[in-house]
């Protein structure tokens, strides 16, 4: 699986104001059926990432945050 590179390149971003992974919170890593999302710990305290650059543009991850911080980007051509 490639890696993402940077968070700006990835289909899936987390607002990391609304992030709850410093909760407790694994709701997005635990519906993703590629197991291509992370719990990242940062100063500011743990948040959720992409991983792995390997979107199937499902939208679980999307639909099941409680807090609405994951945002899956359609390709031009899926809408």
């Amino acid at each position: 699986m490639p890696l993402a590179q940077t968070a700006t390149t990835v289909p899936v971003t987390v607002d990391q104001a609304l992030c709850i992974a410093d909760k407790g919170c694994t709701v997005c890593v635990d519906v993703c059926p590629l197991d291509v999302l992370r719990i990242a710990e940062t100063d500011a305290g743990k948040t959720a990432y992409m991983k792995y650059d390997e979107c199937w543009y499902c939208m679980p991850c999307e639909a099941d945050c409680p807090t609405g911080a994951v945002t899956v980007n359609l390709p031009y051509l899926l809408k």
